[in-house]
């Protein structure tokens, strides 16, 4: 690259990858004034562009990286992959803390960074800040622990969310009339933490708590385990919440 300014890395952006997030990434930096160029297929070099972005499954991004020119600024999109993957380019990530359907706006989404230069971090950042992101580094040393929390948040919420949608279809409630309680729950977490914890648990009724065990074990007993470990990582939150300073 003839300018090793990180505004100059913009100028020229090339997406390998004609899948979800390929096609998000394309239309949302376009939108953002981006010189874009894509979605291309993964034996793409990227020739003619600044940076190259990699918008194929983890699996395949080594594969797709090594078929870039070199000198180019190379990144993914993956939250668990480290960026050893992208090497020997100078490499960067950029991983929105979102699902990713169809037209997705990236605007007000947390993104974590990484890169493996001062200059290539900062290509990131200005990407992702280019989206209307928030960006936050992570380092590869704390991107598997990362990756984990972004799964609890949200692909074990659903989990958990369909726990308490097949047993509330025993008593004839529909899933629709959980969604307020499920959104003012996570508005309240996402103000307060921990603090937000409210039910019987909290209030130390164990009378309703054994009821409630006993009607999981009726209707629904290969959700029995389940049950009793979620009472027990609650009283142990409650339990750190009171002793808490």
């Amino acid at each position: 690259m003839p300018d090793s300014h990180p505004a100059h890395a913009l100028a020229r952006v090339v997406i390998v990858g004609d899948g979800r997030i390929g096609r998000a990434m394309a239309s949302a930096l376009r939108e953002a004034g981006v010189d874009v160029h894509g979605p291309l297929g993964r034996a793409a070099t990227g020739d003619t562009a600044d940076v190259v972005l990699l918008a194929v499954p983890d699996a395949e991004i080594a594969a797709a990286a090594s078929h870039v020119a070199p000198g180019r600024l190379v990144g993914h999109f993956s939250g668990a992959t480290t960026l050893e993957s992208l090497a020997p380019h100078e490499a960067l990530g950029i991983h929105p803390l979102t699902t990713v359907t169809g037209d997705t706006s990236f605007a007000g989404v947390p993104a974590a960074v990484a890169g493996s230069t001062d200059r290539a971090l900062a290509t990131a950042h200005l990407l992702a800040e280019a989206l209307g992101m928030t960006p936050f580094d992570v380092s590869d040393a704390d991107r598997p622990a990362y990756h984990a929390a972004a799964s609890i948040a949200s692909n074990f919420l659903v989990t958990l969310e369909s726990f308490a949608e097949e047993l509330a279809a025993t008593a004839g409630v529909p899933r629709e009339a959980l969604g307020p309680l499920v959104r003012a729950t996570v508005a309240n977490w996402q103000a307060s933490g921990a603090a937000a914890l409210t039910g019987p648990i909290a209030r130390g009724d164990e009378e309703t708590v054994a009821r409630q065990r006993a009607a999981v074990a009726e209707r629904l007993p290969e959700r029995t385990d389940l049950f009793d470990a979620l009472v027990a990582a609650t009283r142990d939150l409650h339990a750190r919440q009171e002793v808490a300073p």
